[in-house]
């Protein structure tokens, strides 16, 4: 839809419509003036920066971002050198708010050689009313501030704040609303995240995001597989569906929906090679899906099944809601169904009340399972989580003795795990120049292993197969065959 949509033929004369997306179309038509006086005034059209921390989802939501700016008529550029600089903030961990508070410092400075460069924040950061308040009194420079519930609607905040002069500060507590046929300027033109739902009821104890996400809330079937259908128009050959728990999927729908039925719809899509999903859930993951999974010849041999920790006493203060002894039996039946599938994972080390005892349940999963890889975190306290008041915190110096320990075995055996396929001949889809060897592409297996063998730039975006004649632990060498 929104690539037949003129925005010159829009009358922005009159009032702004009051239903979307026609709403939104209207005041990305009244951007649209302000970028052709900004060019007849400087002889270019202003740049645009936009930078993403965080998850799969918040990436998405930044093409969607660039997508309204470029209909608009912005340039983008790949540095804060701009003229609007937005940051798609994460607040998973306290790390990621210090990263946006040091970037804030580097734009300031920037605004004072620029005095009309516009700066917004968004995302999940936005979402905690003391980050906003602190925006509000220390970085009063910012121009622009709201969360993950109306990005659709940057256009409309532009113009408020063009108009108004002042900061503008729109942030949700909370949306059942969705709002489809938006502009997005994708990263790639061969794969795509697709958004399947959003938000969170899950209230893991050591989580913010049901906080910042909202609750759950799925797309209508008919609308997502109209957008996969475009895109496989437009050359895309491999989608991921997105979603905090994907396999909790279709819950709210007036007439529910399993994952499982979507993927099956999905799959039926012609001129679709692959698809991959994310994240998957414990304790939704259905027999179903494996069936699914099992029958599937586009859906990828990899799952990301987060175990978290592998201490029941532990998985049950973080309110996950399953046990070791089920965790495994999930693995058990996947293999059985799937023998070729690739795990992996994610870890927290050092929860709350975590003894040497429970870090060892956690070593003896990851031995038992043999994950593909598994990404390892230590426990961060987030204000606001029932786990930041609970008693018995970690020690740093254990947490990083436990991490080190971890993250040693788990590479260990990924380097073993991930050399399965050794001279054999696999498809590969090619993603991109080798950033190190001239004359070599980068591509992925199904089971998501990274793959480098000679080629050139016309093989980026298809499907090749691939003679794999060396493994290097995480990656493997080979030669097109």
């Amino acid at each position: 839809m929104y690539n037949e949509i003129d925005l010159d033929k829009i009358d922005i004369v009159t009032e702004p419509p009051t239903e979307e997306p026609a709403r939104q179309y209207y005041f990305m038509a009244k951007c649209r003036e302000w970028v052709r006086e900004f060019e007849r005034k400087n002889g270019r059209r202003p740049f645009a920066f936009t930078q993403t921390f965080g998850c799969q989802m918040n990436a998405r939501d930044s093409e969607k971002l660039m997508g309204i700016l470029r209909k608009t008529g912005f340039q983008e550029i790949g540095d804060e050198k701009a003229d609007f600089v937005l940051y798609n903030t994460c607040t998973v961990r306290e790390n990621a708010n210090q990263k946006v508070y040091g970037r804030l410092g580097y734009l300031n400075t920037l605004k004072k050689k620029n005095p009309h460069m516009m700066i917004a924040l968004c995302g999940c950061m936005m979402q905690e009313p003391e980050v906003v308040e602190k925006i509000r009194k220390s970085y009063r420079f910012v121009d622009i501030v709201f969360g993950t519930h109306n990005i659709f609607q940057l256009a409309e905040l532009m113009v408020r704040r063009l108009e108004e002069r002042n900061m503008v500060v729109s942030v949700w507590k909370g949306t059942d609303q969705i709002v489809e046929e938006l502009p997005v300027e994708r990263k790639f033109p061969f794969k795509s995240g697709v958004n399947i739902m959003f938000g969170c009821n899950n209230f893991c104890s050591y989580c913010i995001v049901p906080y910042v996400r909202g609750r759950e809330r799925s797309r209508n079937p008919e609308d997502i597989l109209a957008e996969i259908r475009k895109l496989v128009s437009e050359g895309v050959v491999e989608v991921m569906l997105l979603g905090q728990n994907v396999n909790s999927y279709g819950k709210t729908l007036d007439t529910p929906v399993t994952f499982a039925q979507l993927l099956r719809q999905v799959e039926k899509i012609e001129g679709l090679k692959r698809i991959r999903f994310m994240t998957s859930h414990p304790k939704d993951l259905s027999e179903e899906l494996i069936r699914v999974m099992r029958d599937s010849e586009k859906i990828c041999r990899h799952l990301h099944l987060p175990l978290q920790s592998g201490s029941s006493r532990i998985l049950k203060a973080m309110n996950r809601r399953y046990t070791k002894e089920q965790y495994l039996d999930l693995v058990d039946k996947i293999r059985a169904a799937v023998p070729d599938i690739s795990l992996t994972t994610d870890i927290i080390v050092g929860f709350p009340g975590e003894t040497e005892e429970d870090f060892e349940e956690t070593m003896d999963v990851v031995r038992r399972v043999e994950f593909d890889s598994a990404f390892t975190f230590l426990y961060s306290r987030r204000t606001g989580t029932p786990a930041a008041v609970m008693e018995e915190q970690v020690p740093e110096e254990t947490m990083k003795n436990r991490f080190d320990r971890l993250l040693s075995e788990v590479q260990q055996i990924s380097a073993r795990v991930c050399a399965r396929d050794l001279h054999t001949t696999r498809d590969v889809l090619v993603e991109s120049l080798d950033d190190h060897l001239e004359g070599y592409v980068t591509g992925r297996l199904s089971n998501n292993t990274i793959v480098h063998f000679p080629g050139d730039a016309s093989l980026i975006g298809t499907i090749v197969p691939v003679y794999l004649e060396e493994s290097r632990g995480f990656y493997y060498m080979g030669t097109a065959g």
